[in-house]
C-alpha cells in the first residue's frame, strides 16, 4: 500500500477519539449481552466465578472484526477537515524533503481528492505531445494512463473539472478532480486553482524532470537504432562483396583459362616454325586472333560486371531504364510497365534494382514462350517490382534461395522479398520504403 493510500485508510487524530468511543460502546454492549446470556445458560453462581473472563474474551474478538467498520463511521461522523492552499503546500514541502519531487505527487493527488470530496483526483504532466498520469487518487486506479492532447483528456468520462499548468505559453501540468455526477463546487474550483497557483513550480520541475528522463530513454532508443543500422550496413556490404566476388569469379575462370590456352598455342606453334614456317605463322596467327576473341569477351564481361556495380543508366535515368537495359541483353523477352513518379534517395533506387535485375536475369536464362512481366509501382510510403513467370522453370524455393544475398541486401534498407508459386505462374514481389528513416528524430515530438 502506498504512503497516500495509508493515509487515506488510517484513523486520523481527529477521528481517533470517535473512534475510542464507539469501540468503547461496542465492548460495552458485548460484555453485557455475553455476561446476560452466559448467566442464564450456567446460573449465577458459575457466571460470576467463568462469565467475565468469556466476555472480556468475546468482546476483544468483536473489537477486533468491527474495526474497519468502525473507522468508516468515524469518518462519516466526523466532519472533513477544511484543505487550504497552505496545507498542501506545507504537506508538499514534507515529501520533498523526504524524498523526490516526484515523491510529492501522491500527496498533492490525495489532497485534491479529500479537499474536494471527489471520487478521483489526479495529476497529469505533459511528457512530449503527450500528457500522462503521473499521480491520482485513489491510489493505483489509473496511474500511468497516457491521453495524447488536454481536449482528449477533458473528454475523458470521470474528468468533471480541470486546471492547466503553464509555463510561458506551455502546458506543463494539469490537475483534475471528477465528482461522478455531484456538482463541482465554487469552493472545490477555487481550492484546486490555489492549489494549482501554490504548486505550480513544483509541477514545472516535475514535468521537466519527466520531460528530461523520456528524452533520456529516446537517447538509448536511438543508441540502439543507431547500433542495429550499423549491422544492417554491414550485412549488405558483405552481400555486395559476395555478390561481386561471384560475378568476377564467375566472369573470370573460365575466359582466363581460354586466353591461357590460345596464348600457350600460338607460343608453341611458333616454336614449330624451323619445320613449317609457314605453316607455323598461320597456325600462330590463329591462336593470336582466338586469344584476341577471349579477351574481348572478357573486357566486354568486365564491363557488364562495372555496370551492374555502378550502372550509369540507373544513376542518369532510374530503374526502370536501367532495367530495359538489363532485359536487352537476355534471351528471353521481358515485358517491363510502370515507373516511378519520382526519383528516390540512389540507395532504395540501385536496392529495387538490383533485386528486380537479379531476379529478371534468372527467370530469362532460358528462352520462355511466355515473355517476363516486371511491373514498377509505387503505393504510398512502399516502392515495388512485381516480376510475373507464367512458364517456370523452377519453383519458389529455387527462386527464394537464388535471391537470398537480395532478400538480405532488401532487409538491410527495411525492405523484403516474397516469391509465392501459384500453380504454373511464378510471382515475386521486392519491395522498399520510400526513402531510409533517419537515425536521429526529434526527441521532442513522436518517436
Amino acid at each position: 500500500m502506498s504512503d497516500a493510500g495509508a493515509a487515506w485508510r488510517a484513523p486520523s487524530r481527529v477521528t481517533w477519539p470517535v473512534r475510542a468511543g464507539l469501540l468503547g460502546v461496542l465492548v460495552a454492549v458485548v460484555l453485557l449481552a455475553v455476561a446476560s446470556v452466559w448467566a442464564l445458560l450456567t446460573g449465577p453462581a458459575l457466571a460470576a466465578v467463568v462469565g467475565p473472563f468469556v466476555a472480556a474474551a468475546v468482546a476483544v474478538a468483536a473489537a477486533r472484526a468491527a474495526g474497519p467498520g468502525v473507522d468508516g463511521l468515524a469518518r462519516r461522523l466526523v466532519p472533513r477537515p477544511a484543505t487550504t492552499p497552505y496545507a498542501v503546500l506545507a504537506d508538499t514541502a514534507a515529501r520533498v524533503r523526504e524524498g523526490s519531487l516526484a515523491d510529492a505527487l501522491p500527496g498533492l493527488a490525495r489532497v485534491l481528492g479529500e479537499g474536494t470530496a471527489a471520487e478521483t483526483a489526479g495529476v497529469w504532466l505533459a511528457v512530449g505531445d503527450d500528457l500522462v498520469a503521473e499521480a491520482v487518487f485513489p491510489p493505483g486506479e489509473g496511474a500511468g494512463e497516457r491521453v495524447p492532447s488536454l481536449a482528449a483528456l477533458l473528454a475523458r468520462p470521470g474528468i468533471d473539472h480541470a486546471v492547466p499548468v503553464l509555463a510561458g505559453e506551455r502546458l506543463r501540468a494539469v490537475l483534475t478532480v471528477g465528482k461522478a455526477g455531484r456538482p463541482v463546487t465554487a469552493a472545490d474550483r477555487r481550492l484546486v486553482r490555489d492549489v494549482a497557483g501554490g504548486a505550480h513550480l513544483l509541477l514545472q520541475g516535475v514535468a521537466r524532470g519527466a520531460e528530461l528522463a523520456a528524452r533520456v530513454r529516446r537517447v538509448d532508443e536511438l543508441a540502439t537504432e543507431t547500433a542495429a543500422s550499423r549491422r544492417r550496413l554491414e550485412v549488405a556490404r558483405e552481400v555486395e562483396r559476395r555478390r561481386l566476388a561471384t560475378e568476377l569469379r564467375g566472369a573470370t575462370t573460365e575466359r582466363l583459362a581460354a586466353f591461357r590456352l590460345a596464348v600457350t598455342d600460338a607460343g608453341e606453334a611458333l616454336e614449330d616454325a624451323e619445320d613449317d614456317p609457314e605453316g607455323a605463322a598461320d597456325m600462330a596467327r590463329h591462336h593470336v586472333e582466338e586469344a584476341r576473341d577471349r579477351l574481348s569477351e572478357l573486357i566486354d564481361r568486365f564491363r557488364v560486371i562495372a555496370r551492374g556495380v555502378h550502372p550509369a543508366v540507373l544513376r542518369e535515368q532510374g530503374p526502370r531504364a536501367a532495367l530495359e537495359e538489363v532485359a536487352a541483353d537476355l534471351p528471353r523477352r521481358v515485358h517491363l510497365s510502370g515507373r516511378l513518379s519520382d526519383r528516390l534517395p540512389w540507395e532504395i533506387e540501385s536496392g529495387l534494382y538490383y533485386a528486380a535485375a537479379s531476379a529478371i536475369s534468372l527467370l530469362a536464362a532460358h528462352a520462355g514462350r511466355r515473355p517476363l512481366e516486371a511491373h514498377l509501382d509505387r503505393h504510398g510510403d512502399v516502392v515495388e517490382v512485381r516480376v510475373e513467370d507464367g512458364d517456370p522453370e523452377g519453383d519458389a524455393a529455387w527462386l527464394r534461395d537464388a535471391l537470398a544475398d537480395d532478400l538480405d541486401r532488401l532487409a538491410a534498407l527495411g525492405g523484403g522479398l516474397d516469391v509465392v508459386d501459384r500453380g504454373g505462374l511464378l510471382e515475386l514481389r521486392a519491395w522498399l520504403p520510400d526513402r531510409l528513416r533517419p537515425v536521429v528524430l526529434d526527441p521532442g515530438g513522436a518517436p
